[in-house]
């Protein structure tokens, strides 16, 4: 029988762990800016104003993790927003590898499916509305 309490434990701890790494990034953005995205989406041939997406992928989405408020949205918010650090900052390291044998974005690739393993699995009963 599955224990529930660890699910949600489970779910917590992911949520937070997330929610706090991504926004790290958000308070950088917004204590140092958005220009150097701003005109990597410019050089995608993306408008400048994107841009300003990231603050809803980390600021926004990670807040929403954290309280456990509508935290598939925030998780669905962190997930777009890797794509697109993967389309506009990372494109030329998908394929690479580190000296170690690991991928060279791990990381950011565990920030993505951690995002969507959350937009699929919920937040758990540890969050505010369980949406």
């Amino acid at each position: 029988m599955r224990d529930n309490l660890s699910d949600d434990v489970g779910k917590l701890v992911l949520r937070l762990t997330l929610g706090i790494l991504i926004l790290l990034h958000g308070i950088s953005k917004i204590t140092g800016g958005i220009a150097p995205i701003e005109q990597m989406a410019e050089g995608a041939g993306l408008p400048g104003f994107m841009a300003y997406g990231t603050y809803l992928g980390e600021v926004l989405g990670p807040i929403l993790l954290l309280i456990g408020w509508y935290a598939r949205v925030g998780a669905g918010l962190i997930a777009i927003n890797m794509l697109f650090a993967f389309a506009l900052a990372h494109r030329h390291e998908l394929l690479d590898m580190t000296d170690v044998g690991g991928w060279a974005l791990e990381l950011q690739g565990m920030f993505l499916f951690t995002a969507i393993a959350l937009v699929l699995t919920g937040p758990g009963r540890l969050s505010v509305n369980q949406r």
